[in-house]
């Protein structure tokens, strides 16, 4: 995959692939990232004896940091294969492949970050490094891709509320006992303990494997529909003046806190 500019894929075995995010300095997710997410999907789709991939990040600091919100009007939303929006078609087709995905998560998952891990069949996470958030409401927007669907089916309404309502920082153990990840890891055994677990299903029966996660899908996947209407809602909000007004604050906020604003991001938000 040499055209890709922001991961790198690593073959360890023809049935498990890592796929591994670098885009210094935070690791924020931007238009190009989605392209090349897309072309991955298409890749793993197209990969017959692959049975499981895992995504994880080159930065301790940042699996996925956050949408660049001042990119959001270049947000690619040409259909893909399935008829949907960029983002849509690739995270939808990403949970009904055959091929099992597993997030292993060292350092902040926010908004978009947190909603690709979502979209993600697994999520497994380091308890002193990783951090959930989805910050949109605190910077004036609304999450667009997919975290209220997929957060309400795994977490419950209340707790969906308080996530996307509060967008505060939530630590790795409180995520896990949300339903939001599978589990907790302590972070000197993460990665040996996704790679335990990779290599034991890629050595599984694709067939008995491919229909599982088939039958499991059928009650679980959130309606197109509705990730359309909040992706609306989101690219809608991003061009409310308020927004500048909010991100006017927030820069200023940002530049007093210096690097400690991106580490602990729904702290300052609540200053805004």
């Amino acid at each position: 995959m040499s055209e890709l500019t922001q991961f790198t894929v690593t073959e360890h075995t023809a049935s498990y692939w890592c796929v591994t995010f670098n885009n210094p300095p935070l690791n924020l997710v931007n238009p190009e990232t989605i392209l090349e997410l897309q072309k991955i999907v298409g890749r793993i789709e197209a990969a017959h004896d692959l049975i499981v991939v895992v995504f994880d990040s080159a930065h301790p600091d940042f699996f996925m940091a956050r949408y660049d919100l001042t990119r959001a009007a270049d947000t690619p939303t040409a259909p893909g294969p399935t008829g949907l929006p960029t983002w849509i078609d690739l995270t939808t087709r990403l949970e009904q492949t055959r091929v099992i995905s597993i997030a292993s998560v060292r350092g902040r998952a926010r908004g978009v970050g947190s909603e690709f891990c979502l979209a993600c069949d697994l999520r497994f996470a380091s308890i002193e490094k990783a951090f959930f958030g989805q910050p949109e409401v605190g910077a004036g927007v609304i999450p667009g891709g997919g975290g209220i669907e997929r957060l309400t089916a795994l977490a419950g309404r209340a707790r969906a509320l308080e996530i996307v309502i509060g967008g505060e920082d939530f630590d790795a153990e409180t995520a896990e006992r949300y339903g939001w990840i599978n589990r907790a890891v302590p972070d000197e055994a993460l990665d040996d303990f996704v790679d335990r677990f990779a290599r034991r299903i890629a050595a599984f029966d694709l067939h008995a494997i491919a229909e599982t996660k088939r039958l499991l899908n059928r009650t679980t996947l959130p309606k197109s529909e509705h990730l359309l209407e909040s992706q609306s809602s989101f690219l809608k909000a991003t061009q409310r003046p308020e927004l500048r007004v909010r991100g006017g604050r927030a820069r200023q906020i940002a530049i007093e806190a210096g690097a400690d604003f991106e580490l602990r991001l729904g702290h300052y938000l609540g200053q805004v």
